[in-house]
Parts: structure tokens; sequence; C-alpha cells
């Protein structure tokens, strides 16, 4: 038995190893894509918005986005058993959408209701599902499998909240260039010092995924060897 279960271990290390070799190297590819898309067109289009759209409105479109988007943290903290954060992330989306005018302005933080960030992706974490292979989309960029579903998920709550495809379409543009001009002073900091980019960003995600699946106190390598010791004792014990 123990010689079955050896070998079982070794086919399923060595599929693991072929099946990642062949996700990094598809990975690569749509990387070299992406980079590009935004080299010739979502780096220019938000190189123009930047300079044509003055700080303040520039940070007023930032906090409308971020709270028509706050509806999936609400959600994903209650799927997690985070009640108290639950209803304070709640009330700072009822007073952004109210007194800060729709989220135009940060009214919550100055009264005490700061901002987390929770998705589905997380939520899955926090419930014990690994994450998977790491993964680059067309356009979308980089993911894990676990938070694939969490992508969607978004949208729908995004959805909800606009209530109206139309006004979802129309505004899609203006989000990315939101979004892009926000990364910008990173995505120049990765292109100066980063040997490999794509090392550098896919490090970067995978770290910065398991900083909020662990709410900033993820588990140290001793400790996950650990776990995982003893998880293979239980699992020999007859």
């Amino acid at each position: 038995m123990n010689r079955h279960r050896q070998l079982l271990r070794i086919v399923l290390v060595c599929t693991s190893a072929l099946l990642a070799n062949a996700c990094e190297a598809t990975n690569r590819i749509f990387y070299d894509l992406n980079e590009g898309l935004d080299a010739g067109v979502f780096r220019p289009a938000a190189t123009i918005y930047t300079k044509l759209t003055p700080k303040p409105l520039r940070q007023g479109v930032s906090n409308v986005f971020d709270n028509l988007g706050y509806l999936d943290t609400v959600l994903n903290d209650f799927l997690q058993g985070k009640l108290c954060q639950g209803g304070r992330d709640g009330a700072r989306l009822l007073i952004n959408t109210t007194a800060g005018i729709g989220g135009i302005f940060d009214v919550a933080s100055k009264w005490g209701y700061g901002e987390n960030q929770e998705d589905f992706g997380q939520t899955l974490g926090v419930w014990g599902l690994g994450q998977g292979p790491y993964i680059v989309l067309p356009v979308l960029g980089p993911t894990t499998l676990r938070d694939l579903p969490g992508k969607g998920f978004t949208e729908v709550t995004k959805a909800l909240v606009y209530f109206n495809d139309e006004i979802f379409d129309n505004v899609v543009v203006i989000e990315v260039l939101d979004r892009r001009s926000r990364l910008a002073g990173a995505l120049e900091a990765r292109d100066r010092s980063a040997a490999d980019p794509y090392v550098f960003t896919r490090e970067a995600y995978l770290q910065r995924r398991l900083f909020l699946v662990y709410d900033g106190k993820p588990p140290r390598k001793d400790e996950i060897e650990e776990l995982e010791s003893l998880l293979e004792g239980l699992g020999n014990e007859p």
C-alpha cells in the first residue's frame, strides 16, 4: 500500500510539474500580448487622461469606482463570517453613497469607517481552497484558478449596483482609464528595476493575494511545513 501511495504521489508531482510548465509557457504568451496592448493602447490613453483631467477630478472618479465596487467587499465580509467588519463596511458604503454624493467624496474614512478589500477569491481561500496555478488572462491580466470565480462574482455585484446594462457599458472605458492611471507609477517602477518583469509581476501578485487571504498575517514557511507534516501523518494512520 505504501509503495502504491508513493508511486501515486510521484505521478501527481510529475503531472503537476508538466502542467505548471505548460501553464507558464501560455502565461508568458498572454503576458507579452497584454504588454503589447498596454504599450499600444492603454498606457497612451491613460497618459492622455491623466494630462487632461485635473487631479481632484481624477480622485473623485477613483472614489466613485471604489464605492461602486464596494458591495463586493460587504458581501464577502459576511461570506467569510466577518459580521462586525461586514456591518462597518456596509455603513461605509451607505455613508459614501449618501453623504459622499455617490462616492465622489470619501466621507466614511474621515468618520472612522476605513476601507477593506475582500473578494470571492479571498473567501474561497479563507474556507480552505488552495490557490491553484497562476494564470495570466488576455487583457484581464494575472489571476489564479481560485480567483477566477471571484472575477465573475465582482462583475455581478457591479452590475447590481449599475442597474442598467447601458450605464455599465458606458462607464467601462472610464474605469479602465482610471485603473491604468492608478497603476502607472507601480508599473514604471517594475519596468525600471525588475530583471524579469513577468516573474516580478507573478510573485508580487501571489504575495499580495496571500497577504489579503490571511488579513495581513500569512503563516510562516515553517508553520506551513508543520501543517503539511501533520496532515501527512494523519493520512498515514491506519
